[in-house]
Protein backbone atom coordinates (compact mmCIF):
# COMPACT_ATOMS: atom_id res chain seq x y z
CA UNK A 1 0.00 0.00 0.00
CA UNK A 2 1.56 2.78 -0.63
CA UNK A 3 1.61 5.91 1.56
CA UNK A 4 0.03 9.92 1.73
CA UNK A 5 1.52 11.91 3.99
CA UNK A 6 -0.57 15.17 4.71
CA UNK A 7 0.90 16.26 7.74
CA UNK A 8 2.08 20.10 8.37
CA UNK A 9 -0.03 20.75 5.05
CA UNK A 10 -3.11 23.69 5.22
CA UNK A 11 -5.99 21.55 3.30
CA UNK A 12 -9.48 23.48 2.50
CA UNK A 13 -12.21 21.08 1.60
CA UNK A 14 -11.09 21.29 -1.91
CA UNK A 15 -7.46 20.12 -0.84
CA UNK A 16 -8.64 17.49 1.16
CA UNK A 17 -11.04 16.05 -1.48
CA UNK A 18 -8.35 16.14 -4.02
CA UNK A 19 -6.08 14.30 -1.75
CA UNK A 20 -8.78 11.54 -1.61
CA UNK A 21 -7.29 8.16 -2.89
CA UNK A 22 -9.68 7.09 -6.21
CA UNK A 23 -9.37 5.33 -9.26
CA UNK A 24 -11.19 8.31 -11.11
CA UNK A 25 -9.92 6.89 -14.70
CA UNK A 26 -11.81 3.51 -13.87
CA UNK A 27 -14.75 4.92 -13.05
CA UNK A 28 -14.84 7.59 -16.40
CA UNK A 29 -14.07 4.27 -18.19
CA UNK A 30 -17.20 2.37 -16.36
CA UNK A 31 -19.77 5.25 -17.55
CA UNK A 32 -19.10 5.05 -20.67
CA UNK A 33 -18.91 1.33 -21.33
CA UNK A 34 -22.22 1.02 -19.02
CA UNK A 35 -23.76 3.13 -21.11
CA UNK A 36 -23.42 1.40 -24.23
CA UNK A 37 -24.49 -1.88 -22.32
CA UNK A 38 -27.96 -0.10 -21.35
CA UNK A 39 -28.12 0.94 -24.98
CA UNK A 40 -27.90 -2.14 -26.69
CA UNK A 41 -30.66 -3.98 -23.96
CA UNK A 42 -32.94 -1.27 -24.81
CA UNK A 43 -32.76 -1.34 -28.44
CA UNK A 44 -31.93 -5.21 -29.08
CA UNK A 45 -33.80 -6.86 -25.78
CA UNK A 46 -32.90 -10.61 -25.89
CA UNK A 47 -30.19 -10.63 -28.25
CA UNK A 48 -28.34 -7.98 -26.27
CA UNK A 49 -28.06 -10.06 -22.98
CA UNK A 50 -27.14 -13.20 -24.82
CA UNK A 51 -24.25 -11.68 -26.71
CA UNK A 52 -23.68 -10.29 -22.89
CA UNK A 53 -24.02 -13.46 -21.06
CA UNK A 54 -21.53 -14.78 -23.91
CA UNK A 55 -18.69 -12.11 -23.86
CA UNK A 56 -18.99 -11.74 -20.21
CA UNK A 57 -20.24 -14.39 -18.73
CA UNK A 58 -18.84 -17.48 -21.11
CA UNK A 59 -22.46 -18.37 -21.41
CA UNK A 60 -24.89 -19.81 -24.12
CA UNK A 61 -28.20 -21.08 -24.47
CA UNK A 62 -29.09 -20.25 -20.78
CA UNK A 63 -32.50 -19.97 -19.61
CA UNK A 64 -32.52 -16.14 -19.15
CA UNK A 65 -36.16 -16.21 -16.97
CA UNK A 66 -35.46 -19.02 -14.06
CA UNK A 67 -37.54 -21.71 -14.41
CA UNK A 68 -39.21 -22.50 -10.91
CA UNK A 69 -38.04 -26.06 -10.83
CA UNK A 70 -34.23 -24.45 -10.61
CA UNK A 71 -35.21 -22.53 -7.63
CA UNK A 72 -36.97 -24.97 -6.10
CA UNK A 73 -34.20 -27.62 -6.59
CA UNK A 74 -31.64 -24.49 -5.14
CA UNK A 75 -33.62 -24.62 -1.79
CA UNK A 76 -33.96 -28.47 -1.36
CA UNK A 77 -30.08 -28.52 -1.99
CA UNK A 78 -29.12 -25.99 0.73
CA UNK A 79 -26.81 -26.97 3.37
CA UNK A 80 -28.78 -26.87 7.07
CA UNK A 81 -26.09 -24.09 8.52
CA UNK A 82 -26.14 -22.16 5.72
CA UNK A 83 -29.95 -21.83 5.64
CA UNK A 84 -30.08 -21.37 9.67
CA UNK A 85 -27.82 -18.37 8.69
CA UNK A 86 -29.48 -16.83 6.25
CA UNK A 87 -32.74 -17.12 7.64
CA UNK A 88 -31.44 -15.28 11.36
CA UNK A 89 -29.75 -12.74 8.89
CA UNK A 90 -33.15 -12.35 7.55
CA UNK A 91 -35.22 -11.96 10.37
CA UNK A 92 -31.91 -9.43 11.98
CA UNK A 93 -32.67 -7.21 8.74
CA UNK A 94 -36.56 -7.00 9.06
CA UNK A 95 -36.37 -6.48 12.45
CA UNK A 96 -33.89 -3.15 11.45
CA UNK A 97 -35.67 -2.52 8.37
CA UNK A 98 -39.30 -2.58 10.08
CA UNK A 99 -37.87 0.31 12.19
CA UNK A 100 -37.26 2.53 9.05
CA UNK A 101 -41.31 2.89 7.69
CA UNK A 102 -42.54 6.56 9.01
CA UNK A 103 -45.65 6.24 10.30
CA UNK A 104 -48.17 8.79 8.73
CA UNK A 105 -48.91 12.13 9.87
CA UNK A 106 -51.54 14.57 9.97
CA UNK A 107 -50.93 18.25 10.27
CA UNK A 108 -53.79 20.90 11.01
CA UNK A 109 -53.34 23.62 9.13
CA UNK A 110 -56.42 25.43 10.60
CA UNK A 111 -60.04 24.24 10.88
CA UNK A 112 -61.22 22.19 8.08
CA UNK A 113 -57.71 21.99 6.31
CA UNK A 114 -55.17 19.36 6.90
CA UNK A 115 -51.97 17.71 5.12
CA UNK A 116 -51.23 14.16 5.60
CA UNK A 117 -48.08 12.82 4.83
CA UNK A 118 -48.30 9.45 3.85
CA UNK A 119 -44.95 7.07 2.21
CA UNK A 120 -46.55 5.27 -0.69
CA UNK A 121 -44.11 2.00 -1.99
CA UNK A 122 -43.44 1.52 -5.43
CA UNK A 123 -45.16 -1.12 -7.52
CA UNK A 124 -42.23 -2.80 -8.80
CA UNK A 125 -38.42 -3.37 -7.90
CA UNK A 126 -35.64 -4.92 -10.15
CA UNK A 127 -33.03 -6.06 -7.25
CA UNK A 128 -29.68 -7.01 -8.77
CA UNK A 129 -27.16 -9.66 -7.19
CA UNK A 130 -23.74 -9.33 -8.44
CA UNK A 131 -21.79 -12.95 -8.98
CA UNK A 132 -18.78 -12.58 -10.76
CA UNK A 133 -16.31 -13.02 -8.07
CA UNK A 134 -17.86 -14.19 -5.29
CA UNK A 135 -21.59 -15.74 -4.47
CA UNK A 136 -23.75 -13.27 -2.34
CA UNK A 137 -26.61 -15.00 -1.21
CA UNK A 138 -26.45 -11.99 1.75
CA UNK A 139 -27.25 -9.16 -0.69
CA UNK A 140 -30.50 -11.35 -1.58
CA UNK A 141 -31.17 -10.31 1.75
CA UNK A 142 -30.11 -7.15 1.82
CA UNK A 143 -32.26 -5.92 -1.40
CA UNK A 144 -35.18 -7.81 -0.79
CA UNK A 145 -36.23 -7.77 2.88
CA UNK A 146 -36.36 -3.91 2.75
CA UNK A 147 -38.78 -3.89 -0.33
CA UNK A 148 -40.85 -6.25 0.93
CA UNK A 149 -40.91 -4.57 4.74
CA UNK A 150 -41.73 -1.22 2.35
CA UNK A 151 -44.53 -3.04 0.80
CA UNK A 152 -43.54 -3.57 -2.71
CA UNK A 153 -46.19 -5.83 -5.02
CA UNK A 154 -43.84 -7.24 -6.98
CA UNK A 155 -39.64 -7.87 -6.80
CA UNK A 156 -37.61 -9.67 -9.26
CA UNK A 157 -34.23 -10.54 -9.16
CA UNK A 158 -30.96 -10.73 -11.84
CA UNK A 159 -28.28 -12.55 -11.01
CA UNK A 160 -25.26 -13.36 -13.53
CA UNK A 161 -25.63 -16.75 -15.14
CA UNK A 162 -22.20 -19.07 -13.93
CA UNK A 163 -20.54 -20.79 -16.46
CA UNK A 164 -19.82 -23.60 -14.00
CA UNK A 165 -23.55 -24.06 -13.03
CA UNK A 166 -24.02 -25.06 -16.46
CA UNK A 167 -25.30 -21.23 -17.18
CA UNK A 168 -27.33 -21.11 -14.14
CA UNK A 169 -27.47 -18.50 -11.28
CA UNK A 170 -25.56 -20.12 -8.15
CA UNK A 171 -27.73 -21.67 -6.36
CA UNK A 172 -27.20 -20.11 -3.14
CA UNK A 173 -28.93 -17.27 -4.40
CA UNK A 174 -31.56 -19.03 -5.74
CA UNK A 175 -32.01 -20.30 -2.09
CA UNK A 176 -31.80 -16.99 -0.69
CA UNK A 177 -34.30 -16.41 -2.71
CA UNK A 178 -36.63 -18.60 -2.35
CA UNK A 179 -36.46 -18.04 1.36
CA UNK A 180 -37.72 -15.07 0.93
CA UNK A 181 -40.02 -16.22 -1.46
CA UNK A 182 -39.17 -14.48 -4.87
CA UNK A 183 -39.67 -16.51 -8.04
CA UNK A 184 -39.21 -13.84 -10.88
CA UNK A 185 -35.52 -14.20 -10.85
CA UNK A 186 -33.54 -13.79 -14.31
CA UNK A 187 -30.23 -14.87 -15.27
CA UNK A 188 -28.29 -11.73 -16.59
CA UNK A 189 -25.43 -9.84 -14.99
CA UNK A 190 -23.58 -6.58 -15.13
CA UNK A 191 -25.06 -3.34 -16.37
CA UNK A 192 -27.01 -5.68 -18.99
CA UNK A 193 -28.74 -6.34 -16.12
CA UNK A 194 -29.36 -2.95 -14.80
CA UNK A 195 -30.90 -1.93 -18.28
CA UNK A 196 -33.08 -5.04 -18.87
CA UNK A 197 -34.49 -3.69 -15.17
CA UNK A 198 -34.74 -0.20 -16.61
CA UNK A 199 -36.26 -0.70 -19.96
CA UNK A 200 -38.08 -4.42 -19.44
CA UNK A 201 -37.20 -7.22 -22.11
CA UNK A 202 -40.53 -8.66 -23.98
CA UNK A 203 -38.91 -11.63 -25.15
CA UNK A 204 -38.28 -12.84 -21.81
CA UNK A 205 -41.54 -11.47 -19.97
CA UNK A 206 -39.76 -8.64 -18.50
CA UNK A 207 -41.39 -5.63 -17.11
CA UNK A 208 -39.97 -2.47 -16.71
CA UNK A 209 -39.78 -1.58 -13.20
CA UNK A 210 -39.45 1.57 -10.39
CA UNK A 211 -37.03 1.47 -8.79
CA UNK A 212 -33.43 -0.57 -9.16
CA UNK A 213 -31.27 -1.56 -6.12
CA UNK A 214 -27.89 -3.71 -5.49
CA UNK A 215 -24.39 -3.79 -5.35
CA UNK A 216 -21.91 -4.38 -8.04
CA UNK A 217 -18.76 -3.29 -9.75
CA UNK A 218 -18.35 -0.03 -11.01
CA UNK A 219 -20.12 -1.10 -14.18
CA UNK A 220 -22.94 -1.70 -12.11
CA UNK A 221 -23.20 1.83 -10.39
CA UNK A 222 -22.05 3.09 -13.78
CA UNK A 223 -25.09 2.10 -15.36
CA UNK A 224 -27.56 3.23 -12.48
CA UNK A 225 -26.37 6.05 -13.44
CA UNK A 226 -27.29 5.71 -17.19
CA UNK A 227 -30.66 4.66 -16.40
CA UNK A 228 -31.18 7.41 -13.68
CA UNK A 229 -34.32 9.58 -14.27
CA UNK A 230 -35.88 6.60 -16.48
CA UNK A 231 -36.56 4.38 -12.99
CA UNK A 232 -35.45 5.17 -9.47
CA UNK A 233 -31.68 4.00 -8.21
CA UNK A 234 -30.34 3.52 -4.73
CA UNK A 235 -26.71 5.02 -4.38
CA UNK A 236 -24.45 4.03 -6.45
CA UNK A 237 -23.15 0.91 -4.23
CA UNK A 238 -19.99 0.25 -6.64
CA UNK A 239 -16.77 -1.27 -5.38
CA UNK A 240 -16.10 -1.56 -2.27
CA UNK A 241 -14.56 0.66 0.26
CA UNK A 242 -13.24 0.49 3.54
CA UNK A 243 -11.70 3.67 5.81
CA UNK A 244 -10.22 2.90 8.88
CA UNK A 245 -9.56 5.58 11.19
CA UNK A 246 -7.58 4.85 14.05
CA UNK A 247 -4.95 5.71 16.95
CA UNK A 248 -1.90 5.10 18.43
CA UNK A 249 -3.47 2.00 20.99
CA UNK A 250 -5.31 0.64 18.06
CA UNK A 251 -4.61 -3.18 16.76
CA UNK A 252 -2.69 -3.17 13.42
CA UNK A 253 -3.31 -6.83 13.39
CA UNK A 254 -7.43 -6.39 12.86
CA UNK A 255 -6.95 -3.31 10.87
CA UNK A 256 -4.90 -5.20 8.78
CA UNK A 257 -7.32 -7.97 8.72
CA UNK A 258 -10.58 -5.71 8.04
CA UNK A 259 -9.00 -4.12 5.11
CA UNK A 260 -7.80 -7.61 3.47
CA UNK A 261 -11.31 -8.48 4.18
CA UNK A 262 -12.84 -5.73 1.76
CA UNK A 263 -9.51 -5.88 -0.88
CA UNK A 264 -10.94 -9.46 -1.43
CA UNK A 265 -13.83 -8.27 -3.39
CA UNK A 266 -12.58 -6.98 -6.39
CA UNK A 267 -9.30 -5.81 -7.75
CA UNK A 268 -10.91 -2.32 -7.74
CA UNK A 269 -11.99 -2.36 -4.11
CA UNK A 270 -10.72 0.39 -1.68
CA UNK A 271 -8.86 -0.10 1.56
CA UNK A 272 -7.69 3.13 3.07
CA UNK A 273 -5.95 3.41 6.65
CA UNK A 274 -5.74 7.05 8.50
CA UNK A 275 -3.80 7.78 11.57
CA UNK A 276 -2.01 10.01 13.17
CA UNK A 277 0.71 7.52 14.30
CA UNK A 278 3.77 6.54 12.39
CA UNK A 279 4.46 3.61 14.51
CA UNK A 280 0.67 2.27 14.17
CA UNK A 281 1.05 3.10 9.88
CA UNK A 282 4.30 1.00 9.83
CA UNK A 283 3.02 -2.31 11.75
CA UNK A 284 -0.01 -2.47 9.62
CA UNK A 285 1.78 -2.14 6.59
CA UNK A 286 3.63 -4.77 7.82
CA UNK A 287 0.28 -6.81 8.72
CA UNK A 288 -1.36 -6.35 5.65
CA UNK A 289 1.60 -7.57 3.18
CA UNK A 290 1.74 -10.42 5.44
CA UNK A 291 -1.90 -11.60 5.64
CA UNK A 292 -1.90 -11.04 2.31
CA UNK A 293 -0.03 -13.01 1.11
CA UNK A 294 -1.67 -15.79 3.30
CA UNK A 295 -5.14 -15.47 2.30
CA UNK A 296 -7.00 -17.11 -0.57
CA UNK A 297 -8.02 -14.68 -2.74
CA UNK A 298 -4.04 -13.11 -2.62
CA UNK A 299 -3.72 -11.94 -6.12
CA UNK A 300 -6.92 -10.01 -5.97
CA UNK A 301 -5.81 -9.08 -2.77
CA UNK A 302 -2.82 -7.59 -3.84
CA UNK A 303 -4.05 -5.59 -6.95
CA UNK A 304 -6.74 -3.90 -4.66
CA UNK A 305 -4.41 -2.76 -2.19
CA UNK A 306 -1.49 -1.42 -4.84
CA UNK A 307 -4.29 0.29 -6.54
CA UNK A 308 -4.33 4.01 -6.55
CA UNK A 309 -7.38 3.53 -4.86
CA UNK A 310 -6.16 2.23 -1.57
CA UNK A 311 -3.71 3.66 0.60
CA UNK A 312 -2.50 4.69 4.46
CA UNK A 313 -2.79 8.36 4.78
CA UNK A 314 -0.93 10.22 7.64
CA UNK A 315 -2.47 13.17 9.31
CA UNK A 316 -1.33 15.17 11.86
CA UNK A 317 -4.08 15.06 14.38
CA UNK A 318 -7.88 13.91 14.80
CA UNK A 319 -9.30 16.84 13.17
CA UNK A 320 -7.48 16.57 10.76
CA UNK A 321 -8.33 12.73 10.32
CA UNK A 322 -12.05 13.61 10.77
CA UNK A 323 -11.94 16.01 7.98
CA UNK A 324 -10.19 13.33 5.66
CA UNK A 325 -12.85 11.22 6.68
CA UNK A 326 -15.82 13.22 5.78
CA UNK A 327 -14.06 14.88 2.84
CA UNK A 328 -13.65 10.88 1.39
CA UNK A 329 -17.40 10.14 2.71
CA UNK A 330 -16.24 6.34 2.69
CA UNK A 331 -19.21 3.12 1.65
CA UNK A 332 -17.33 1.43 5.12
CA UNK A 333 -15.77 3.34 7.76
CA UNK A 334 -14.08 1.69 10.70
CA UNK A 335 -12.92 3.82 14.32
CA UNK A 336 -10.52 2.00 16.01
CA UNK A 337 -9.85 5.12 18.56
CA UNK A 338 -9.90 4.52 22.01
CA UNK A 339 -13.04 6.98 22.79
CA UNK A 340 -14.52 5.46 19.64
CA UNK A 341 -18.14 5.71 20.69
CA UNK A 342 -18.07 9.47 21.58
CA UNK A 343 -15.97 10.18 18.69
CA UNK A 344 -18.70 8.60 16.22
CA UNK A 345 -20.72 11.80 16.28
CA UNK A 346 -18.04 13.81 14.41
CA UNK A 347 -17.62 11.44 11.84
CA UNK A 348 -20.83 12.95 9.83
CA UNK A 349 -20.21 11.31 5.83
CA UNK A 350 -20.24 7.54 5.68
CA UNK A 351 -22.74 4.91 4.22
CA UNK A 352 -22.13 2.96 7.92
CA UNK A 353 -19.98 3.82 10.48
CA UNK A 354 -18.41 0.57 12.94
CA UNK A 355 -17.86 1.76 15.94
CA UNK A 356 -14.75 0.19 18.16
CA UNK A 357 -12.31 -2.71 17.26
CA UNK A 358 -15.16 -5.23 17.34
CA UNK A 359 -17.60 -4.20 15.05
CA UNK A 360 -15.83 -5.16 11.61
CA UNK A 361 -17.51 -4.34 8.50
CA UNK A 362 -17.89 -8.06 7.74
CA UNK A 363 -20.46 -8.01 10.79
CA UNK A 364 -22.21 -5.41 8.64
CA UNK A 365 -22.02 -7.58 5.64
CA UNK A 366 -23.59 -10.72 7.40
CA UNK A 367 -25.36 -10.49 10.67
CA UNK A 368 -25.28 -7.05 12.10
CA UNK A 369 -29.01 -6.29 11.14
CA UNK A 370 -28.06 -3.31 9.48
CA UNK A 371 -27.58 -2.80 5.24
CA UNK A 372 -24.91 -3.44 3.70
CA UNK A 373 -25.52 -2.10 -0.22
CA UNK A 374 -24.35 1.38 0.86
CA UNK A 375 -23.25 4.46 -1.27
CA UNK A 376 -19.28 4.58 -2.96
CA UNK A 377 -17.40 6.93 -5.30
CA UNK A 378 -18.23 9.78 -2.28
CA UNK A 379 -21.55 9.25 -2.26
CA UNK A 380 -22.22 9.43 1.57
CA UNK A 381 -21.76 12.79 1.87
CA UNK A 382 -25.27 13.28 0.34
CA UNK A 383 -27.18 9.86 -0.22
CA UNK A 384 -28.07 6.93 2.23
CA UNK A 385 -27.76 3.46 2.25
CA UNK A 386 -30.30 0.86 1.16
CA UNK A 387 -33.67 0.73 3.37
CA UNK A 388 -37.32 0.67 3.54
CA UNK A 389 -36.99 4.50 2.70
CA UNK A 390 -35.22 3.73 -1.00
CA UNK A 391 -38.87 1.91 -1.64
CA UNK A 392 -40.90 4.80 -0.49
CA UNK A 393 -42.18 7.80 -2.12
CA UNK A 394 -43.63 10.32 0.06
CA UNK A 395 -47.10 11.93 -0.56
CA UNK A 396 -49.19 14.84 0.26
CA UNK A 397 -52.56 14.65 0.73
CA UNK A 398 -54.43 17.90 0.99
CA UNK A 399 -57.78 18.19 2.36
CA UNK A 400 -59.82 21.46 2.60
CA UNK A 401 -63.49 22.12 3.21
CA UNK A 402 -64.96 25.00 2.02
CA UNK A 403 -64.51 27.12 5.54
CA UNK A 404 -60.87 26.67 5.01
CA UNK A 405 -61.04 27.32 1.51
CA UNK A 406 -62.59 30.84 2.06
CA UNK A 407 -60.61 31.66 4.95
CA UNK A 408 -57.14 31.84 2.08
CA UNK A 409 -59.18 33.05 -0.52
CA UNK A 410 -58.01 36.64 -0.67
CA UNK A 411 -54.40 35.49 -0.10
CA UNK A 412 -54.21 32.76 -2.97
CA UNK A 413 -55.99 35.29 -5.22
CA UNK A 414 -53.37 37.89 -4.24
CA UNK A 415 -50.56 35.73 -5.13
CA UNK A 416 -52.10 34.20 -8.14
CA UNK A 417 -52.03 38.34 -9.54
CA UNK A 418 -48.74 38.73 -8.18
CA UNK A 419 -47.02 36.16 -10.53
CA UNK A 420 -49.44 37.10 -14.09
CA UNK A 421 -51.23 33.98 -13.56
CA UNK A 422 -54.32 34.93 -12.74
CA UNK A 423 -56.71 31.92 -13.57
CA UNK A 424 -55.53 30.63 -10.68
CA UNK A 425 -57.03 32.90 -8.52
CA UNK A 426 -60.24 32.44 -10.93
CA UNK A 427 -60.20 28.40 -10.18
CA UNK A 428 -60.67 29.99 -6.45
CA UNK A 429 -63.43 32.18 -7.01
CA UNK A 430 -65.13 29.78 -9.34
CA UNK A 431 -65.95 27.99 -6.51
CA UNK A 432 -68.11 30.95 -4.36
CA UNK A 433 -69.65 32.52 -7.61
CA UNK A 434 -72.35 31.30 -8.97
Amino acid sequence: MRTIDLRGRELSPADMLAAVPRAAQARAEALDTAARIVDDVRERGEAALREQAERFDRVTGHDLRVPASHIDEALSGLEPEVRAALEEAIRRVRTASEAQIPAPQVTRIGPGATITQRWQPVQRVGVYIPGGKAVYPSSVIMNVVPAQVAGVAQIALASPPQSDQDGRIHPTILAAAALLGVTEVYAMGGAGAIGAFAHGVAGIGLDPVDVVSGPGNNYVASAKRAVAGVVGTDSEAGATEILVVADAEADARLIAADLVSQAEHDEQASAVLVTDSDELAGAVAKEVERQAAATRHATRVAAALSGPQSAIVLVDDRAMATAFSNAYAPEHLELHLSDAETASDSFTSAGAVFVGDQTPVSLGDYMAGSNHVLPTGGQARYAPGLGAYTFLRPQQVISYDRDALAAVRAGVVALANTEVLPAHGEAIEARFTA
